[in-house]
Protein backbone atom coordinates (compact mmCIF):
# COMPACT_ATOMS: atom_id res chain seq x y z
CA UNK A 1 0.00 0.00 0.00
CA UNK A 2 2.93 2.43 1.10
CA UNK A 3 4.68 1.70 -2.62
CA UNK A 4 1.06 2.14 -4.19
CA UNK A 5 0.78 5.54 -2.53
CA UNK A 6 4.30 7.31 -3.62
CA UNK A 7 4.13 5.97 -7.30
CA UNK A 8 0.64 7.36 -7.32
CA UNK A 9 2.36 10.85 -5.23
CA UNK A 10 5.61 10.76 -7.86
CA UNK A 11 3.02 10.50 -10.85
CA UNK A 12 1.25 13.02 -9.53
CA UNK A 13 4.10 15.47 -9.52
CA UNK A 14 5.12 14.00 -13.26
CA UNK A 15 1.82 15.45 -14.34
CA UNK A 16 2.26 18.92 -12.60
CA UNK A 17 5.85 19.27 -14.37
CA UNK A 18 4.54 18.34 -17.50
CA UNK A 19 1.97 21.03 -17.70
CA UNK A 20 4.86 23.50 -16.07
CA UNK A 21 6.69 22.49 -19.28
CA UNK A 22 3.94 22.99 -21.59
CA UNK A 23 3.48 26.95 -20.01
CA UNK A 24 7.22 27.41 -20.41
CA UNK A 25 7.04 26.53 -24.59
CA UNK A 26 5.48 29.95 -25.59
CA UNK A 27 8.51 31.38 -24.01
CA UNK A 28 11.08 28.97 -25.12
CA UNK A 29 9.84 28.91 -28.61
CA UNK A 30 9.61 33.15 -29.00
CA UNK A 31 13.15 33.28 -27.20
CA UNK A 32 15.01 30.45 -29.38
CA UNK A 33 13.08 32.02 -32.59
CA UNK A 34 13.59 36.20 -31.68
CA UNK A 35 16.53 36.04 -29.26
CA UNK A 36 18.68 32.66 -29.01
CA UNK A 37 19.23 32.24 -33.07
CA UNK A 38 19.77 35.93 -34.46
CA UNK A 39 22.55 35.66 -31.64
CA UNK A 40 24.23 32.81 -32.73
CA UNK A 41 23.73 33.92 -36.18
CA UNK A 42 25.78 37.60 -35.65
CA UNK A 43 28.18 35.57 -33.39
CA UNK A 44 28.57 33.16 -36.70
CA UNK A 45 28.29 35.69 -39.09
CA UNK A 46 31.29 38.03 -37.75
CA UNK A 47 33.68 35.42 -38.95
CA UNK A 48 32.69 35.99 -42.39
CA UNK A 49 33.62 38.37 -45.32
CA UNK A 50 29.81 39.70 -46.26
CA UNK A 51 29.54 43.04 -47.92
CA UNK A 52 27.94 44.82 -50.53
CA UNK A 53 30.46 46.53 -52.98
CA UNK A 54 28.30 48.88 -55.53
CA UNK A 55 26.05 46.33 -57.10
CA UNK A 56 28.20 43.25 -56.71
CA UNK A 57 28.09 41.25 -53.41
CA UNK A 58 31.28 40.42 -51.75
CA UNK A 59 31.07 37.18 -49.13
CA UNK A 60 30.56 35.39 -47.42
CA UNK A 61 34.08 34.11 -47.22
CA UNK A 62 35.31 32.95 -43.89
CA UNK A 63 38.36 35.41 -42.77
CA UNK A 64 38.28 34.03 -39.27
CA UNK A 65 39.47 37.06 -36.47
CA UNK A 66 40.06 39.27 -39.61
CA UNK A 67 36.68 41.87 -38.63
CA UNK A 68 37.92 41.96 -35.18
CA UNK A 69 41.42 42.92 -35.77
CA UNK A 70 40.20 45.57 -38.17
CA UNK A 71 37.80 47.06 -35.91
CA UNK A 72 40.11 46.90 -32.70
CA UNK A 73 42.64 48.11 -34.78
CA UNK A 74 40.87 51.45 -36.00
CA UNK A 75 41.32 54.36 -33.66
CA UNK A 76 37.51 55.12 -34.34
CA UNK A 77 35.62 52.61 -32.53
CA UNK A 78 37.92 54.05 -28.90
CA UNK A 79 36.81 57.46 -29.55
CA UNK A 80 33.07 56.17 -30.46
CA UNK A 81 33.38 54.17 -27.28
CA UNK A 82 34.86 57.28 -25.30
CA UNK A 83 31.68 59.90 -26.58
CA UNK A 84 29.08 57.29 -25.72
CA UNK A 85 30.77 56.63 -22.09
CA UNK A 86 30.67 60.70 -21.67
CA UNK A 87 27.26 61.47 -22.88
CA UNK A 88 26.13 58.33 -20.61
CA UNK A 89 27.73 59.80 -17.46
CA UNK A 90 26.44 63.27 -18.32
CA UNK A 91 23.04 61.69 -18.39
CA UNK A 92 23.63 59.26 -15.02
CA UNK A 93 25.25 61.11 -12.54
CA UNK A 94 22.36 64.06 -12.45
CA UNK A 95 19.75 61.35 -13.02
CA UNK A 96 20.80 59.26 -9.95
CA UNK A 97 21.39 62.35 -8.17
CA UNK A 98 18.04 63.61 -8.64
CA UNK A 99 16.19 60.56 -8.21
CA UNK A 100 17.51 60.15 -4.97
CA UNK A 101 16.69 63.41 -3.38
CA UNK A 102 13.35 62.83 -4.69
CA UNK A 103 13.04 59.36 -3.15
CA UNK A 104 14.26 60.30 -0.20
CA UNK A 105 12.00 62.82 -0.23
CA UNK A 106 8.55 61.12 -1.03
CA UNK A 107 9.25 58.04 1.14
CA UNK A 108 10.29 60.80 4.66
CA UNK A 109 6.84 59.92 6.76
CA UNK A 110 8.06 63.04 8.65
CA UNK A 111 7.37 65.23 5.62
CA UNK A 112 3.71 64.52 4.95
CA UNK A 113 4.04 65.72 0.99
CA UNK A 114 0.61 65.96 -0.12
CA UNK A 115 -0.39 65.11 -4.08
CA UNK A 116 2.41 62.28 -4.01
CA UNK A 117 0.66 59.88 -6.52
CA UNK A 118 -0.12 63.13 -8.56
CA UNK A 119 4.01 64.20 -8.55
CA UNK A 120 4.68 60.42 -9.23
CA UNK A 121 2.83 60.30 -12.33
CA UNK A 122 4.40 63.55 -13.51
CA UNK A 123 7.99 62.59 -12.75
CA UNK A 124 7.70 58.99 -14.89
CA UNK A 125 5.44 60.39 -17.61
CA UNK A 126 8.82 61.27 -19.57
CA UNK A 127 9.50 57.86 -19.42
CA UNK A 128 6.29 56.94 -21.72
CA UNK A 129 7.57 59.52 -24.80
CA UNK A 130 9.08 58.51 -27.40
CA UNK A 131 13.17 59.37 -27.86
CA UNK A 132 12.48 60.17 -31.12
CA UNK A 133 9.92 62.25 -30.53
CA UNK A 134 12.29 63.98 -27.54
CA UNK A 135 14.81 64.22 -30.14
CA UNK A 136 12.65 66.29 -32.71
CA UNK A 137 11.51 68.05 -29.86
CA UNK A 138 15.05 69.26 -28.65
CA UNK A 139 16.21 69.65 -32.10
CA UNK A 140 13.94 72.66 -32.81
CA UNK A 141 13.94 73.88 -29.58
CA UNK A 142 17.76 74.42 -30.13
CA UNK A 143 18.43 75.21 -33.71
CA UNK A 144 20.09 78.41 -34.71
CA UNK A 145 16.80 80.00 -35.54
CA UNK A 146 14.99 78.35 -32.59
CA UNK A 147 12.51 79.51 -29.62
CA UNK A 148 15.97 79.17 -26.65
CA UNK A 149 17.91 80.89 -29.29
CA UNK A 150 15.65 83.68 -29.91
CA UNK A 151 14.58 84.35 -26.00
CA UNK A 152 18.27 84.18 -25.08
CA UNK A 153 19.35 87.12 -27.97
CA UNK A 154 15.94 89.16 -27.20
CA UNK A 155 16.98 89.17 -23.47
CA UNK A 156 20.29 90.62 -24.31
CA UNK A 157 22.15 87.40 -22.86
CA UNK A 158 23.63 86.46 -26.03
CA UNK A 159 24.71 89.10 -29.17
CA UNK A 160 23.40 86.16 -31.70
CA UNK A 161 22.62 82.89 -31.87
CA UNK A 162 24.43 79.94 -30.40
CA UNK A 163 25.24 76.94 -32.24
CA UNK A 164 24.36 74.40 -30.25
CA UNK A 165 24.45 71.50 -32.19
CA UNK A 166 27.77 72.64 -33.79
CA UNK A 167 29.61 73.03 -30.67
CA UNK A 168 30.86 69.69 -29.23
CA UNK A 169 30.24 70.40 -25.41
CA UNK A 170 26.42 71.72 -25.91
CA UNK A 171 26.19 69.42 -28.34
CA UNK A 172 27.02 66.29 -25.75
CA UNK A 173 25.43 68.10 -23.13
CA UNK A 174 21.57 68.07 -24.41
CA UNK A 175 22.19 64.13 -25.57
CA UNK A 176 23.00 64.17 -21.59
CA UNK A 177 20.29 65.89 -20.76
CA UNK A 178 17.79 64.63 -23.07
CA UNK A 179 18.37 61.04 -21.06
CA UNK A 180 18.92 62.66 -18.04
CA UNK A 181 14.91 63.87 -18.67
CA UNK A 182 13.48 60.44 -19.76
CA UNK A 183 15.15 58.15 -17.37
CA UNK A 184 14.97 60.07 -14.00
CA UNK A 185 11.29 58.83 -13.85
CA UNK A 186 12.13 55.25 -13.72
CA UNK A 187 14.81 55.62 -11.75
CA UNK A 188 13.12 57.58 -8.90
CA UNK A 189 10.50 54.79 -8.93
CA UNK A 190 12.64 52.31 -8.49
CA UNK A 191 14.19 53.81 -5.49
CA UNK A 192 11.56 54.70 -4.03
CA UNK A 193 10.13 51.18 -3.95
CA UNK A 194 13.24 50.23 -2.24
CA UNK A 195 13.38 52.70 -0.21
CA UNK A 196 9.93 52.00 1.39
CA UNK A 197 11.07 48.28 1.97
CA UNK A 198 13.17 49.32 4.56
CA UNK A 199 11.74 49.01 8.34
CA UNK A 200 10.85 52.20 9.81
CA UNK A 201 11.77 51.00 12.91
CA UNK A 202 15.62 51.27 12.03
CA UNK A 203 14.71 55.16 10.90
CA UNK A 204 13.70 55.37 14.75
CA UNK A 205 15.84 53.79 16.44
CA UNK A 206 18.60 55.81 15.12
CA UNK A 207 16.44 58.96 15.41
CA UNK A 208 16.80 58.21 19.53
CA UNK A 209 20.47 57.68 19.70
CA UNK A 210 20.94 61.13 18.30
CA UNK A 211 21.68 60.50 14.62
CA UNK A 212 21.27 63.35 11.77
CA UNK A 213 19.55 63.10 8.45
CA UNK A 214 22.75 62.81 7.02
CA UNK A 215 24.07 59.33 8.84
CA UNK A 216 20.62 58.28 8.73
CA UNK A 217 20.49 58.46 4.67
CA UNK A 218 24.22 57.45 4.27
CA UNK A 219 24.53 54.70 7.48
CA UNK A 220 21.04 53.13 6.86
CA UNK A 221 19.26 53.50 3.67
CA UNK A 222 22.40 53.70 1.45
CA UNK A 223 23.71 50.21 2.30
CA UNK A 224 20.26 48.46 2.59
CA UNK A 225 19.11 50.35 -1.14
CA UNK A 226 22.53 48.49 -2.28
CA UNK A 227 20.63 46.00 -4.66
CA UNK A 228 17.97 47.99 -6.50
CA UNK A 229 20.83 50.58 -6.82
CA UNK A 230 23.03 48.18 -8.34
CA UNK A 231 20.23 47.31 -10.55
CA UNK A 232 19.86 50.64 -11.54
CA UNK A 233 23.35 51.39 -12.38
CA UNK A 234 24.29 47.77 -14.11
CA UNK A 235 20.58 48.64 -16.29
CA UNK A 236 21.88 52.15 -16.94
CA UNK A 237 24.74 51.36 -18.08
CA UNK A 238 23.61 48.78 -20.74
CA UNK A 239 21.24 51.90 -21.59
CA UNK A 240 24.29 53.67 -21.88
CA UNK A 241 26.22 51.97 -24.43
CA UNK A 242 22.93 50.39 -26.22
CA UNK A 243 22.27 54.88 -26.76
CA UNK A 244 21.41 55.14 -30.40
CA UNK A 245 17.97 57.45 -31.07
CA UNK A 246 18.18 60.47 -29.57
CA UNK A 247 22.13 61.02 -30.74
CA UNK A 248 20.78 59.79 -34.53
CA UNK A 249 18.13 61.86 -35.07
CA UNK A 250 19.35 65.41 -33.42
CA UNK A 251 22.71 65.00 -35.32
CA UNK A 252 21.19 63.34 -38.31
CA UNK A 253 23.38 60.33 -37.99
CA UNK A 254 26.50 62.19 -38.44
CA UNK A 255 27.45 62.50 -35.08
CA UNK A 256 27.98 66.15 -35.49
CA UNK A 257 29.85 68.10 -35.26
CA UNK A 258 33.12 66.25 -35.91
CA UNK A 259 31.44 62.90 -34.98
CA UNK A 260 32.16 64.01 -30.92
CA UNK A 261 28.26 62.93 -30.67
CA UNK A 262 28.80 59.09 -32.56
CA UNK A 263 27.67 56.12 -30.29
CA UNK A 264 29.04 52.77 -30.47
CA UNK A 265 25.24 51.97 -32.11
CA UNK A 266 25.18 54.93 -34.16
CA UNK A 267 28.30 53.03 -35.91
CA UNK A 268 27.11 49.23 -36.06
CA UNK A 269 24.26 51.15 -37.88
CA UNK A 270 26.25 52.72 -40.60
CA UNK A 271 27.52 48.95 -41.19
CA UNK A 272 24.45 47.69 -41.24
CA UNK A 273 23.28 50.70 -43.67
CA UNK A 274 26.06 50.04 -45.60
CA UNK A 275 25.27 46.32 -45.76
CA UNK A 276 28.47 45.60 -44.12
CA UNK A 277 27.16 42.79 -42.43
CA UNK A 278 30.60 40.98 -41.35
CA UNK A 279 31.62 44.06 -39.64
CA UNK A 280 28.49 44.32 -38.07
CA UNK A 281 28.88 40.95 -36.16
CA UNK A 282 32.25 41.01 -34.79
CA UNK A 283 30.97 45.16 -33.32
CA UNK A 284 27.90 43.47 -32.04
CA UNK A 285 29.70 40.82 -30.19
CA UNK A 286 32.58 43.55 -28.98
CA UNK A 287 29.56 45.45 -27.14
CA UNK A 288 28.11 42.40 -25.94
CA UNK A 289 31.81 41.39 -24.36
CA UNK A 290 32.10 45.13 -23.38
CA UNK A 291 28.83 44.95 -21.58
CA UNK A 292 29.38 41.96 -20.20
CA UNK A 293 32.86 42.79 -18.65
CA UNK A 294 31.32 46.26 -17.66
CA UNK A 295 28.63 44.68 -15.79
CA UNK A 296 30.24 42.00 -14.02
CA UNK A 297 32.84 44.75 -12.55
CA UNK A 298 30.16 46.75 -11.50
CA UNK A 299 28.69 44.05 -9.40
CA UNK A 300 31.78 42.50 -7.98
CA UNK A 301 32.83 46.12 -6.79
CA UNK A 302 29.35 46.51 -5.35
CA UNK A 303 29.38 43.19 -3.85
CA UNK A 304 32.62 43.64 -2.58
CA UNK A 305 32.02 46.89 -0.98
CA UNK A 306 28.92 45.77 0.82
CA UNK A 307 30.86 42.51 1.95
CA UNK A 308 33.47 44.55 3.72
CA UNK A 309 31.14 47.97 4.71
Amino acid sequence: MEGASKKRGSSNVVKYNKWGYIFLLPFIIVYGTFQLIPFVSTIYYSFFENYRSGLKQIGPNFIGLENYHSLLSNADIWKYTENTFVMWILGFIPQIVISLLLAAWFSDPSLRLKGQRFFKTVIYLPNLIMAAAFAMLFFTLFADSGPINAMLTSSGILAEPYKFLANTGSARALVGFMNFLMWFGNTTILLLAGMMGIDISLYEAAEVDGATAGEIFWRITMPLLRPIFVFVLITSLIGGLQMFDVPQILTNGKGAPDRTTMTLIMFLNNHLFSKNYGMSGALSVILLIITGILSFAVYKFTTNQENYG
